[in-house]
């Protein structure tokens, strides 16, 4: 469909009874945030927030919510931009079947950014930072943010807009040292398209142009959180996603404006000018803590007539983010398998926080397969997947050989752990990369954006039947007891408060002595965690548990283990610790008061009654 600007998005959505209005005053302050968590855990519809406390401008949450709404919003174009990805995949298809691309590339020719300031809407009126919404999500964060943003930038040495960067990087619009008003911080990392730009303003001794866009179409924010192929622009992705060229023009100052945004905050990031920012409730479902990170110095905030703020809540998955994921996955396919060779199929599981835990599926083609029967190609695609865009964050990858299973499913979780565990030789088949990088968001590692990484590879026939309930009378020995089945072949068990690696070393290697003449037959893989029940009681609690709280190269062991040749392994189950660490950022956790009073929102008179 294509939208003029989110305020026509937001009529079209009312209409047709995806999108309800809370015309309570709501509370910016954890009551919003809690507001669009209780609706996405229901299913519920997009919100628009009539009267925000402390703001005068609407707000509106929840768009992507769910994969069939965000196809009605776009569901004039998605065929079209599938054809248009698949293109720039593989360009040779156009020659191949001219006729099956023709209506798609005019709809790239008709996508073209569009230099227009006359009537431009955005220019309307201004205002100031502390008129916005000052949408705070979580009890610990360290004040309001942005949440839905388009930062633009563009390079200092290429400048225009189709060398220019569109990307979906948070903003810390309050709190810390920042001076109301005058400064914001920027969260990104210097390998991402703003944090090059940075680099080469900074060479320079250049300050270098921010433009963060609010609202506008939806097919804005999309694009913005695209991984679009090398060269492929995000505003000629959103025009001919939203069937509408992006407008855009310079101001007086020379910043790049979106004629159609709701909002546009122009500013300065100064080279080597930072400070504090965070802490932030982050997606891996603990918060992101206080480090330092650009500043920008705040020169314009633009507005269209009657705008409409743009926000969403991250945390613990699964949320909206991760209804984002499932739309790209319907638009760009299977990209990452063919850039390449002999990937069949990856996937970042979303429970575990997406970045701690990749599963992935490849070929053994070129090797005497059948009668070696143990991973070899498959452990080149692992090293190649690991090295590819934000699939380097990983720290876990777990890869099967295609040929053993053609029809293995990456988004079943128990099927996928079984199938390589069923095979896997703990032995030979763990590969870790030590002192390297991880998400800068996990604190599993042992400093900021520092961790390890193991890739478990399985190939060959099935070699034990895993075991699907624990026999009677199963113990282990002290001081980690209690276990329960999480699926087959693995085991969570409880384990005493975590004290230090140097006294855990020694624990642990008086433990697998001690459990070495127990009886594994059909465990492969013990969990030791804070709560076992709450870790085993589901596939999310499982993964996220267990991938978030542990750091392979620290928190691996294993039962009769060794070390040959600098290869480490183990005879029997491995191990995985994945209790809390004194090092780890504290959990997500709601306020109740603030949940009282949205349960309010959900009696009988409420604007949320039958929903939540």
């Amino acid at each position: 469909m294509g939208y003029k600007s989110l305020e026509e998005c937001v009529r079209d959505l009312e209409n047709h009874g995806h999108l309800i209005r809370i015309k309570e005053e709501v509370d910016p302050y954890l009551e919003m945030a809690s507001i669009h968590m209780r609706v996405f855990d229901a299913e519920g519809p997009a919100l628009f927030f009539e009267n925000i406390k402390g703001s005068p401008f609407p707000a509106v949450s929840n768009l992507f919510g769910t994969l069939d709404r965000s196809k009605f919003m776009f569901r004039d174009t998605l065929a079209h931009i599938k054809k248009l990805v698949d293109v720039k995949m593989d360009p040779s298809q156009v020659l191949k079947n001219p006729l099956k691309y023709a209506s798609s590339s005019m709809v790239a020719l008709g996508a073209l950014p569009w230099k227009k300031k006359s009537n431009a809407p955005i220019l309307h009126g201004q205002t100031t930072i502390d008129q916005l919404p000052q949408i705070v999500n979580w009890p610990m964060d360290g004040g309001s943010f942005v949440t839905m943003p388009q930062v633009y930038t563009e390079d200092i040495t290429k400048p225009g807009i189709m060398k220019s960067n569109l990307g979906m990087y948070r903003i810390q619009l309050s709190g810390n040292d920042y001076i109301p008003n005058q400064e914001i911080g920027l969260h990104y990392q210097l390998h991402r398209g703003i944090g090059v730009h940075q680099t080469k303003a900074n060479a320079l001794g250049r300050p270098l142009k921010v433009s963060i866009f609010v609202g506008g179409p939806p097919s804005h924010p999309l694009s913005a959180v695209m991984p679009l192929p090398e060269g492929l622009s995000e505003m000629i992705f959103a025009g001919a996603l939203g069937n509408r060229r992006f407008r855009y023009f310079y101001d007086e100052e020379g910043f790049c404006i979106s004629a159609d945004a709701d909002f546009v905050i122009t500013g300065t990031v100064y080279p080597n000018e930072t400070k504090p920012e965070g802490p932030f409730g982050d997606h891996i479902g603990y918060y992101s803590l206080v480090h330092e990170f650009p500043l920008m110095k705040v020169h314009k905030v633009y507005h269209k007539k009657n705008p409409i703020w743009s926000f969403t809540v991250v945390g613990r998955p699964p949320q909206e983010d991760t209804s984002f994921g499932a739309l790209i996955h319907e638009i760009t396919g299977d990209a990452i398998p063919q850039e390449i060779n002999g990937l069949h199929a990856v996937h970042a599981v979303d429970a575990a926080g997406v970045h701690p835990l990749l599963f992935a599926i490849g070929s053994e083609r070129y090797t005497p397969y059948q009668a070696l029967e143990r991973p070899q190609e498959i452990l080149t695609i692992a090293n190649q997947t690991l090295g590819k865009n934000q699939l380097s964050l990983a720290k876990y990858l777990f890869i099967s050989a295609y040929e053993d299973n053609p029809k293995l499913d990456i988004h079943n979780v128990q099927g996928f752990f079984s199938h390589i565990l069923e095979r896997i030789d703990l032995s030979r088949d763990l590969h870790f990369h030590t002192n390297t990088t991880i998400d800068t968001l996990d604190y599993s590692g042992d400093g900021l954006n520092a961790g390890s990484k193991v890739v478990v590879a399985a190939a060959g026939p099935v070699k034990r039947r895993l075991a699907t309930e624990l026999p009677a009378g199963f113990t282990l020995p002290r001081p980690f007891q209690h276990a329960k089945l999480a699926m087959p072949g693995i085991i969570v068990v409880d384990g005493m408060p975590f004290s230090s690696y140097a006294e855990e070393e020694e624990r642990f290697a008086a433990w697998c002595e001690a459990a070495k003449d127990v009886d594994f037959t059909g465990i492969q893989l013990i969990v030791i965690a804070d709560d076992a029940s709450f870790t085993a009681a589901n596939d999310n609690n499982f993964v996220w548990v267990t991938f978030t709280r542990s750091n392979p190269a620290f928190d691996l062991y294993g039962i009769r283990s060794f070390t040959k040749f600098k290869h480490w392994g183990c005879h029997g189950p491995l191990i995985i610790d994945a209790r809390a660490k004194p090092h780890h950022a504290p959990d997500l956790i709601k306020d109740p008061a603030v949940e009282k009073r949205v349960d309010a929102l959900g009696a009988k008179g409420g604007s949320l009654f039958g929903i939540i």
